[in-house]
């Protein structure tokens, strides 16, 4: 008999459950997770107790889903959902069923469950497992199964081919043939687009966070998803971009899929901490930072979503030789120079369409699509101080690692072979660019109207009215402290702004 270890929070539940005279199990993925040796930490619990009655048995307990059986119990510091059994059937928006009635016992809950992997529960009495369909063999198998019929579960919910498809990607396994071919059919695509905009971000995004989201990128595009979804990366198929100089061996699509690949972080990348995997791709929990998991998670989903969206248009920007003539997608440049002048740009306003959409928040839209825009940045050592002053500040110090790393998972996409930062043959001048960065951002050089010695206030007191001709020698005051940093002293700026604003600005 298969059995898992069961937490001593939930054993501790149970005996609430049994002393009232009712049975608990552990469902979903916390008991595939066990199962795998992963351990889990977000729990849902199934028992034949009635919302009512839990509510009875724990002194904690809201009601989030009572109209579906379900209740969340905070239980010994944890927030544990909690649903009664139950079958479900009618599905008519696509993802509630219209009628819900309890069930007597945990293998009829377990029927409703959309793939076997999950359709495992865990007494938590002994820690038991009950796997009606199958589902421990599929996990040993690596294989994702529906439950029952693949159609009639995927008529049940739209987003369960989605989430096929991202279990797949998360995961490493492969997606059952006949739960695959139910996946293609028109019906449920059909279905598919049916689903929020919302649902299907939130499974995009697990997609992207998985450890190579190409799997499940290519797997998006094989099944008509992404096509419904975000059908503008689907231009890069075919586009190709490679000519004599030899930077490029895919075409614009996969280039940007394994470049979502390669896009990991890296931390600080002058000292070539959290250096890229030999796959090219890292778990989000890997770059560590005092910040915390969730917030490492955030900064690896903008990466990747910049990584994926950075050449999104370049199928419209492609030319020859830089000159006025276009080229078809799948036109090779027959001896000439491929060029997409200014697809940071245009991409950089592709993926605001796309993101807004999606209904990501202001905040992602505005750092990936920043990234974007700045992505194509050509140093060359003639640089000056300035210029690299200048470049921090328009892409913003806080925003440099992000770049940085960007660029190495656009180099990686390229050929798909793995890259170091102190590969100094393929990152030489991306090296140097660091070290000059750093030494900019250790003289802690002004970086905006804030870090000048003087403001606002001191211009007028020296008689200059608030308005845009302040504004205008701030700007001047700030662009010299620019080109030289020893400016930025309180008499040297006033003295300027004194200057400034009688011999420029006055009448």
């Amino acid at each position: 008999m298969k059995k898992i270890k069961i937490p001593a929070e939930l054993q501790k539940m149970n005996s609430l459950f049994e002393a009232a005279g009712f049975e608990a199990y552990l469902v979903g993925g916390a008991v595939r997770d066990e199962f795998m040796g992963k351990g889990a930490h977000d729990w849902d619990v199934a028992t034949n107790a009635k919302p009512e009655e839990v509510i009875k048995i724990f002194r904690r307990v809201i009601p989030t889903g009572i109209k579906h059986g379900t209740v969340t119990v905070h239980f010994m510091k944890q927030a544990i959902e909690v649903t009664t059994f139950r079958t479900e059937s009618d599905y008519s928006d696509g993802r509630h069923p219209d009628k819900v009635e309890y069930a007597g016992h945990i293998e009829e809950d377990l029927s409703r469950r959309d793939f076997t992997m999950n359709a495992m529960a865990a007494s938590l009495k002994d820690g038991r497992i009950v796997d009606p369909y199958g589902g421990a063999e599929d996990i040993q198998k690596k294989t994702i199964r529906a439950v029952g019929q693949p159609q009639e579960r995927f008529m049940e919910d739209g987003l369960r081919p989605v989430r096929a498809v991202r279990f797949a990607s998360q995961l490493d396994f492969k997606i059952e043939e006949s739960t695959w071919a139910a996946i293609l059919r028109e019906d449920i695509l059909k279905k598919a687009a049916g689903i929020s905009l919302e649902r299907f971000r939130d499974e995009f995004c697990k997609i992207l966070l998985s450890p190579l989201p190409s799997v499940g990128l290519k797997l998006l595009e094989e099944s008509g998803l992404l096509k419904i979804f975000v059908p503008e990366l689907l231009e890069g198929r075919g586009c190709v971009q490679s000519d004599e100089r030899g930077f490029h061996d895919f075409d614009v699509l996969d280039h940007n899929f394994y470049a979502c690949d390669g896009a990991v972080l890296r931390g600080d990348c002058s000292q070539g901490q959290n250096a890229a995997a030999a796959s090219g791709a890292c778990d989000a929990s890997a770059s560590g930072g005092a910040s915390g998991a969730c917030d490492q998670s955030d900064r690896l989903l903008i990466l990747r979503l910049a990584a994926l969206f950075h050449d999104v248009a370049k199928p419209s920007c492609k030319r020859v030789d830089g000159g006025p003539q276009s080229l078809a997608c799948n036109q090779s440049s027959a001896g000439g120079k491929i060029t997409f002048y200014n697809h940071d740009i245009a991409g950089a306003k592709t993926a605001r369409e796309i993101m807004v959409r999606l209904k990501f928040s202001n905040a992602q839209i505005d750092a990936v699509c920043h990234l974007i825009k700045e992505h194509m940045f050509n140093y060359e050592s003639s640089w000056s101080d300035a210029a690299v002053r200048r470049f921090v500040q328009r892409v913003g110090a806080q925003n440099i690692d992000s770049l940085f790393d960007l660029r190495l998972a656009d180099i990686y996409g390229m050929h798909k072979v793995p890259v170091r930062m102190h590969d100094t043959a393929v990152c030489g001048k991306l090296l140097e660019l660091r070290e000059r960065v750093d030494g900019v951002l250790r003289q802690k050089s002004a970086m905006g109207l804030k870090d000048l010695a003087v403001n606002g206030g001191d211009l007028i007191a020296l008689g200059v009215p608030a308005g845009k001709k302040m504004g205008a020698i701030l700007r001047e005051l700030f662009e010299a402290v620019t080109d030289d940093p020893a400016m930025n002293s309180r008499d040297a700026l006033l003295a300027l702004a004194k200057n400034l604003w009688e011999e420029k600005y006055q009448g």
